[in-house]
């Protein structure tokens, strides 16, 4: 079939869109003409790849601040591959993200008119053009790996996050000018800058002296990232390593990944993130990663750590931190000493592993926090942070139509039990899937090395 032949345009559903008033070749080029093959001489298939010369016709604003966004430009991975290597080897990295990272390179039409091409493309509602990405077509569709499986909780025995079970989307905390580059032009990365969105837009009078949460009066606002206490495990990968087959289609490997929690000092510190610790992730990255494409590519792998800060989408009220003093203090468990980094990488984690638990301070008791522990499920007044109260641990799989699949709506759907249908929780139902919980947020490995294995 032609190109056009495989183009679903829905004409009544676009005829009540604006872009309907817009001639066809005003964005697409090509001829007026009758003829198939003359009309379509010189098309452009995808208008928004040029979004200078189409979209910046009705949207100049926009479409300026998109141009130098981290989604458009995808500088931040510019930042750490230069950082970890010299300007002699750019050019030759360059070339491997051209086939390796630039397909997650988002346009205009990736987020409103189709599914990213890095999943295969594809009209979202036959050409109708969203004013808001949806969840699992578009943010998703190239977050999956991690943010999607974190949110969603499709990890055994971890709950979603309590803002999906709030039925939030990914843009009521990141606004569209935080995605099209408005706020974040200058940004060489994702935590450049100022925090946006940040957990005190939403969560101001609960958070330091004065909240009347023990945890938040004693720790303040500057010690400790919110992640450290409301975070659970997430993935982290070991390596990533990038190849090509002999028909050029690129590919890649992955040794190992696994979930585990972990706090360490914080490499980012600033007026903007001044917290003394945060959750970090081991990224999928070693000095050989992209031997296909040259050697020594990485000489100065040890320049950034292997352990990134963090902000896992698998936020919970209560966590095995929230339990008890010692749940972190004292406890080398859940924190990034030595021993969970490997040999190759010590130097490049300098900076931000913790030589052991910071102990209880003096003077202080181990207080047992709160009524709830992570395995029951925290009482329900009808109104509570949790929602309605009802156990929704498993992930809620999209349908079309909805709030999750392909409409667009900023107001979700019901589905059954998961928005307050007939199941309550019990108090023998564990609040994390099972009864095995005590070593969620410790590494696999216990009392070892946890590379050892």
């Amino acid at each position: 079939m032609e190109p056009w032949q495989r183009v679903w345009i829905d004409a009544n559903t676009f005829a009540t869109d604006i872009h309907s008033l817009i001639n066809c070749t005003d964005c697409h080029q090509g001829q007026s003409v009758e003829d198939m093959d003359a009309a379509h001489t010189d098309m452009v298939v995808s208008p928004t790849e040029q979004a200078d010369v189409t979209c910046a016709k009705c949207h100049p604003a926009i479409t300026a601040a998109a141009a130098n966004s981290l989604h458009n430009t995808l500088g931040g991975y510019d930042t750490v591959l230069h950082e970890r290597s010299i300007p002699e080897n750019h050019l030759v990295l360059e070339e491997m993200e051209s086939y390796h990272c630039d397909s997650c390179h988002a346009s205009c039409g990736d987020c409103h008119v189709s599914q990213p091409t890095s999943v295969g493309g594809g009209f979202l509602q036959g050409h109708t053009f969203l004013e808001e990405p949806t969840m699992s077509r578009n943010c998703t569709a190239c977050h999956g790996s991690r943010v999607k499986d974190e949110y969603y909780g499709a990890h055994e025995e971890i709950p979603s996050d309590v803002h999906f079970r709030g039925r939030m989307a990914c843009n009521d905390c990141h606004t569209g000018e935080e995605m099209h580059g408005t706020i974040t032009a200058d940004a060489a990365h994702r935590y450049d800058g100022a925090q946006g969105p940040s957990c005190e837009s939403c969560h101001q009078a609960e958070i330091g002296a004065g909240s009347g949460i023990l945890q938040h009066e004693i720790h303040g606002t500057e010690s400790i990232a919110c992640q450290v206490c409301h975070s659970v495990s997430y993935t982290n990968c070991s390596n990533c390593h990038v190849e090509r087959t002999e028909e050029n289609t690129p590919f890649f490997s992955v040794e190992e990944n696994w979930l585990g929690f972990y706090i360490a000092r914080n490499e980012l510190r600033n007026s903007d993130r001044p917290y003394k610790y945060v959750t970090v992730r081991h990224v999928p990255i070693d000095e050989n990663s992209f031997s296909f494409y040259g050697e020594n590519l990485l000489p100065n792998f040890s320049n950034r750590s292997t352990w990134a800060y963090t902000t896992p989408h698998n936020t919970q009220r209560i966590t095995p931190q929230t339990q008890r003093c010692t749940s972190c203090h004292g406890n080398d468990a859940v924190f990034l000493t030595a021993d969970k980094v490997a040999p190759e990488e010590l130097e490049a984690n300098a900076g931000i592993i913790v030589p052991a638990a910071p102990p209880l301070p003096e003077g202080y008791e181990d207080v047992i926090t709160g009524e709830a522990t992570p395995t029951q499920t925290p009482a329900s007044d009808g109104g509570d942070f949790w929602g309605d109260g009802s156990s929704a641990t498993q992930p809620i799989e999209p349908t079309d139509g909805d709030f999750w699949g392909d409409s667009g709506e900023a107001t979700p759907t019901p589905q059954g039990d998961f928005w307050g249908g007939d199941a309550e929780p019990t108090e023998e139902s564990s609040f994390w899937g099972s009864d095995n919980t005590t070593n969620q947020a410790t590494p696999s490995n216990e009392g070892g090395s946890f590379w050892d294995n």
